[in-house]
């Protein structure tokens, strides 16, 4: 019965996939700023309802320039986010973009790639990121720099904290925690180790009772901070509120 629920959900979701690139090579170059975020809230909330996960939110986010900041546990944070802040611009691993469909769809949304191995790229985002934080844009970054498993943190890179700083623009954290039935963290929206996206895929898609809690905590000023102590900082602030 679940494989059988778990196909429904996936084919529903590629033709929802395929929609979504429609729009973004049809519609997305007639559209102005607030029409293209509608179409990115629209297509994101209804993306998680497909595949089953329900969304929950606490607090809300600062209006204007900001930089983003959250822990990461699956590839499907990027919607989840979108579905509540569809304004942000995610910093991203460059492969995410030769994904099939997917890459298309996180391209559109005006997603800044980045190679991560590379330092001098990683200069060239923290530049972008400053070029559009000062353009009025909403930056979204993970930190972590890949996803974990939930519970437990991984170490805050603070390397891109620096367009915040640079530009005075201030940070938003946001707390994400999956979670099912009997489950505080859950095991299913794991995509860790040598997981594939199509593993995680039907994971997700056979997974009962699947929720997302997004609790967005207040904005912090980052004018003259250090961009270490600012990283650890925002680290002990959400790792708290995960285990409040």
């Amino acid at each position: 019965m679940r494989s059988l629920i778990a196909l429904w959900r996936l084919t529903r979701l590629t033709l929802h996939v395929l929609h979504g690139l429609l729009l973004v090579r049809l519609q997305f170059g007639r559209l102005d700023a607030a029409g293209r975020h509608a179409r990115i809230g629209w297509w994101s909330r209804k993306c998680l309802r497909l595949l089953g996960v329900q969304l929950q939110l606490r607090g809300s986010g600062r209006k204007g320039a900001k930089l983003i900041v959250a822990n990461h546990v699956s590839w499907l944070d990027i919607a989840a986010i979108h579905a509540v802040i569809p304004e942000a611009r995610f910093v991203s691993k460059a492969d995410v973009r030769h994904w099939p469909l997917v890459g298309g769809l996180v391209e559109g949304a005006g997603t800044l790639f980045i190679e991560r191995a590379s330092k001098r790229d990683a200069l060239r985002v923290v530049h972008q990121s400053a070029e559009a934080l000062k353009a009025g844009d909403t930056v979204a970054v993970f930190p972590e720099g890949t996803t974990g498993a939930g519970p437990e943190l991984l170490p805050f890179h603070a390397n891109l904290l620096q367009a915040a700083i640079a530009t005075e623009a201030p940070i938003q954290p946001l707390v994400l925690r999956w979670h099912a039935p009997g489950e505080r963290f859950s095991v299913a929206a794991r995509f860790i180790g040598d997981m594939t996206l199509a593993q995680s895929l039907w994971a997700i898609a056979s997974a009962r009772g699947l929720g997302m809690d997004i609790q967005i905590l207040p904005a912090e000023q980052t004018a003259h901070a250090d961009r270490r102590a600012l990283a650890e900082h925002m680290r002990t602030q959400i790792a708290q509120a995960l285990d409040a």
